[in-house]
């Protein structure tokens, strides 16, 4: 098994500003990035919602990040902006737009630039899906994503085993450390992972799974030593 030494909070910090300066969504920001024992705190402004959550994606990726707290603040430029009205006309086209998103089952509010999305849908990855679509609009502040996911009869034990043959497909994500409990359409995850990048794409398992509406997350990152 590979091991690496643990990295120090400076190394951290340095790591997270040459990856912010990397991705090219973010550009030119002022985004500070301040480390404690892992905890990345991003502060600063960006001039749109989609810049903020680039951000939050970007320190993720660092090896050595155990979470993020992203109190960059969206300033949109001093010119006019858009509007509430041509907010939600660009909501409703994106999420025409989108195949993997049912336009039909969601609705939209927008007020100050802050997007609320209700409706129901079948999976829970639908409604991830429907937010990351909004985050990216020009003009949104923000976005309060609503969506339930509409429940159906699923044997839990079924639902495990589907999910732990999902994980198991997987065999980086190192299955046999995590646990997987389901109550009437909740799931828990508990266990460890060795990065955000793992813990990302464990919790991404379980939105493509049918019956599932909500997911508690209670993976712990542990780095390699």
């Amino acid at each position: 098994m590979l091991q690496t030494v643990r990295k120090s909070d400076l190394e951290i910090q340095q790591d997270v500003m040459r990856e912010l300066r990397w991705d090219s969504r973010i550009g030119s920001t002022r985004i500070g990035v301040e480390v404690d024992k892992g905890v990345v705190t991003l502060t600063g402004t960006v001039e749109n919602f989609a810049r903020k959550h680039a951000a939050t994606e970007a320190a993720h990726r660092v090896a050595g990040v155990l979470d993020v707290a992203n109190d960059v603040q969206v300033h949109l430029p001093g010119s006019p902006g858009r509007t509430d009205t041509e907010i939600a006309r660009a909501v409703r086209n994106a999420l025409e737009w989108d195949v993997f998103v049912p336009d039909q089952h969601i609705r939209s509010s927008v007020s100050d630039g802050w997007v609320t999305l209700e409706g129901e849908v079948e999976f829970l990855r639908e409604r991830e899906d429907a937010g990351k679509v909004v985050r990216r609009l020009g003009g949104v502040r923000g976005v309060w994503n609503q969506i339930t996911v509409k429940p159906r009869e699923v044997d839990p034990v079924a639902l495990r085993k589907m999910i732990g043959d999902a994980l198991e497909r997987r065999a980086e994500r190192e299955a046999g450390q995590i646990g997987v409990t389901v109550d009437d359409g909740a799931v828990t995850l508990s266990g460890k992972v060795h990065s955000w990048l793992e813990k990302d794409a464990v919790v991404g398992v379980v939105g493509h799974a049918p019956g599932v509406r909500t997911v508690s997350d209670k993976l712990r990152i542990e780095p390699w030593t």
